[in-house]
């Protein structure tokens, strides 16, 4: 998520791109989801142009799959392809509407688009705000079930079977999740990702309403970030993903209820998933493909690898160098990290767009 348009005050393009290669990140995906949203051809020529100038990262925008993200109509998908969009999306909001959702993915499968899913049942998500168990009852906060995701995998891959398109579930957090994915992915071609932190934290870290681990997804069981590790290793998850959310902190220090979800997440992506790599959970070339090569083939786009003829975009790693996160040592204009004061093990040293040093520790 970059702030640009509307929320400035949480994260513009300047500041996102600095973070981003502080990180070891050159290439990023935006959401639609600002203000206003990137829904029409004149919102994708401004935010182009706004990322050209200002943005020192490769920017690749996505658009909302229906109009204001209302979830009602769809947008002109034909248009904004041809103006440069990478993939459509609704960001957090779900197409609950089954009939709509075929229309997006018949008129999909015809302009062969990329259709990007946030997979949640609202009903049986609303008013949820942690992991529906233990801990929502035990802190008194509404829970999320985990087959509120289970439901809208499952119907959107019934759908697929019958409009082929180009689909891909944006995040996944449970068990569930990975049982089917794993299933359906012997006879459909599809995608999925996870964030970083389903893959490293777990429902217990919240702790006593701890708003910095408010998520959309909900941290899961440790049974479920331990599935999500295997479905990784299995190649059934495909992406790792940061699930940079910046929010300033007037916005996370409310109550538990009230708080904004979402952490800032961009420059830890690649020190937290090596943690995978350190304790021996994921071998470093799985870490390695699920957020470079395979993000690239799944947008088809020639970045993720150094062959011939693709821009030198990389980043130099020390990946046994320990460093402690500090939320005040954060370059992202908001600092509501997930992790702060976490000790990681793996530190970015140089990152190059374009064959050309943009950071340097």
């Amino acid at each position: 998520f970059v702030g640009e348009p509307g929320y400035e005050y949480k994260e513009n393009f300047r500041t996102l791109s600095n973070a981003a290669l502080s990180g070891g990140v050159t290439s990023v995906v935006t959401m639609p989801n600002t203000n206003p949203v990137i829904d029409n051809v004149s919102m994708v020529d401004f935010l182009k142009r706004r990322g050209r100038d200002k943005s020192k990262i490769n920017i690749f925008p996505t658009a909302s799959l229906t109009k204001n993200l209302e979830g009602t109509n769809m947008t002109e998908f034909g248009l904004l392809q041809k103006k440069g969009i990478i993939g459509f999306t609704d960001g957090l909001k779900t197409i609950q509407n089954s009939r709509l959702m075929s229309r997006i993915m018949n008129s999909a499968a015809d302009l062969k688009c990329l259709i990007m899913q946030h997979a949640e049942d609202s009903d049986l998500a609303k008013y949820g705000m942690v992991n529906d168990g233990i801990i929502s009852t035990k802190l008194g906060l509404q829970g999320i079930p985990d087959i509120a995701e289970k439901i809208i995998i499952e119907r959107d891959l019934t759908l697929l079977e019958e409009y082929n398109c180009r689909y891909h579930i944006s995040q996944i957090s449970s068990a569930k999740s990975v049982d089917i994915i794993e299933i359906k992915k012997q006879n459909l071609k599809f995608s999925c990702g996870v964030s970083i932190n389903n893959l490293s934290l777990n429902e217990n870290d919240i702790g006593n309403f701890r708003t910095f681990l408010k998520l959309s997804p909900p941290l899961r069981r440790e049974e479920d970030r331990l599935s999500l590790v295997e479905g990784l290793n299995k190649k059934v998850i495909d992406v790792i993903v940061s699930d940079h959310k910046p929010e300033d902190e007037e916005q996370k220090r409310l109550t538990f209820a009230q708080a904004a979800s979402g952490s800032s997440g961009i420059e830890t992506l690649l020190a937290l998933s090596l943690e995978l790599y350190h304790n021996e959970s994921t071998k470093l070339e799985t870490i390695i493909q699920a957020l470079t090569s395979n993000p690239a083939k799944i947008l088809k786009i020639n970045k993720g690898n150094l062959d011939i003829g693709n821009d030198a975009d990389f980043c130099i790693v020390d990946i046994n160098k320990p460093w402690i996160v500090k939320k005040d040592n954060l370059i992202s204009k908001s600092k509501n990290t997930s992790i702060d004061d976490k000790k990681l093990q793996g530190k970015v040293t140089n990152t190059f767009v374009n064959g050309v040093e943009l950071f340097k520790l």
